[in-house]
């Protein structure tokens, strides 16, 4: 049986930029992020466990992340939200591959063992209305959980292009159901305990308007300790660099330069 493994596509010139994206995207879904990032940089865009072209590759995120680094090699990573739990998890399983690591709203887990538990039970209701268990009538389409989905406040005004919903509606039910229910914040071990093993430089960036999400950045910042910095991006919510583009390559080119802490 040949061993699993993630698509992905490699494109510009320049230090390797492996880019993992969030739920429901793929990685044809960074809107103007990819094309200002890779004017100086080889860009590897990874389809993650469930979506685009790795829809059949159903796998949580300790083995995903394993595949991550497999496909994306030595370099920097840069992953958003869903994607910046796969990122965490290899740099702290696979240190030699991540040289310099990017979280763009991303977390270390839930801590609480019943509020993880309820996330679980949460995703797995929203798995099903994708996938009913025993091949019943789904009660969603891709393209109307996709519409749902992008729908939540959280995500604020994105536009439409940076959305790409014609992208994301390719995706498949059975492979968004099984990122849900492998991948989902609700299954997630809290690595907030492990944060000081990271020994290399890390960038948080987060929307000032995603309240939640910048108090994580602010804990997985002061967990990593010295090597770590946040920039808070004004007037974005979860998806900071769907809305800021330039501001958010502009940040993280500086990061990734060297140059120090933002």
């Amino acid at each position: 049986m040949p061993e699993l493994a993630l698509h992905a596509v490699t494109r510009g010139e320049g230090p390797p930029l492996v880019l993992a994206h969030g739920f429901t995207q793929s990685g044809r879904v960074w809107g103007g992020l990819a094309d200002d990032l890779g004017a100086d940089r080889q860009l590897v865009l990874v389809d993650l466990p469930g979506h685009g072209g790795s829809a059949a590759v159903r796998t949580g995120l300790v083995e995903g992340a394993r595949l991550l680094g497999q496909v994306g090699g030595a370099g920097d990573y840069l992953g958003y939200s869903m994607g910046a739990r796969f990122c965490l998890h290899l740099a702290l399983a696979r240190p030699d591959l991540v040289e310099r690591l990017v979280l763009v709203s991303g977390t270390a887990g839930i801590d609480d063992p019943d509020e993880r538990s309820e996330r679980r039970r949460a995703d797995d209701a929203l798995a099903d209305r994708l996938d009913p268990p025993g091949g019943g009538a789904p009660a969603d389409t891709v393209a109307a959980f996709v519409d749902r989905w992008v729908a939540n406040p959280m995500f604020g005004d994105v536009p439409a292009p940076a959305n790409n919903l014609d992208e994301r509606k390719h995706n498949s039910a059975a492979g968004l159901a099984s990122s849900l229910r492998l991948a989902g914040t609700g299954t997630q071990e809290p690595l907030w305990d492990r944060l000081d093993e990271l020994d290399r430089p890390v960038l948080v960036v987060t929307g000032s308007r995603d309240t939640k999400f910048t108090e994580l950045g602010r804990r997985l910042v002061a967990g990593i300790g010295a090597d770590a910095s946040l920039v808070v991006i004004e007037g974005a919510d979860h998806a900071p660099h769907l809305q800021r583009p330039h501001e958010v390559a502009t940040v993280v080119r500086e990061f990734l330069s060297g140059a120090g802490p933002v």
